[in-house]
């Protein structure tokens, strides 16, 4: 069988040689494909790398990247138990919100790591990444709560959530944030059951 890190370095590679959203890739420094666990129960998914990211070539460094960390040791998980990526692979220039254009780009390379990887459960952080899975919600009606979604002939435990750069900006949203993040493990039990 072919070892799950050789399936994702070939959806990297492919993205490369297809020229997947060349004016990003032209300003970039680095396509950031993801990081973690590539057995993970949990794929977190972003929206797009900023900054820090597009540096490092690792999703969720920044600012944002360290409340996350932060949530997932209070849930009792380390990033190391999780795989964490973005819809959009590249940075979009003065970390502007990614484009419908660019999302659709990428939206069948992060559907091929989600069959990959085959988590138990998908987290959405923020509506750019949760509006593909479940499109017309409102994050605010629907944050915390799994639905199950079928994608194709993939099926998806969706939880979306918040992003944690709105409770960097909204503090009033921190605790919400941290409360949904303690439910996962909760969560996964269930589904394991």
């Amino acid at each position: 069988m072919i070892q799950k890190h050789t399936l994702l370095e070939q959806i990297r590679a492919d993205i490369l040689s297809q020229g997947i959203c060349p004016d990003l890739a032209k300003q970039a420094k680095n396509l950031v494909m993801g990081d973690g666990n590539e057995d993970a129960q949990i794929v977190i998914i972003g929206e797009a790398p900023g900054k820090n990211e597009d540096e490092q070539g690792k999703p969720f460094i920044g600012a944002s990247g360290k409340f996350l960390t932060e949530m997932l040791l209070q849930s009792g998980l380390r990033r190391e138990d999780v795989y964490i990526t973005n819809i959009v692979k590249y940075r979009p220039p003065k970390n502007r919100d990614p484009s419908e254009s660019e999302k659709k780009a990428f939206w069948p390379f992060l559907l091929r790591q989600l069959e990959v990887i085959n988590p138990t459960i998908v987290v959405t952080l923020g509506r750019h990444s949760m509006e593909y899975f479940i499109p017309e919600a409102k994050i605010s009606d629907v944050h915390g709560d799994m639905r199950v979604v079928k994608v194709g002939d993939n099926q998806f435990n969706i939880v979306p959530l918040y992003h944690p750069a709105a409770a960097i900006y909204n503090r009033k949203l921190r605790q919400t944030l941290i409360d949904d993040f303690k439910e996962l493990p909760k969560i996964i039990k269930k589904l394991e059951k």
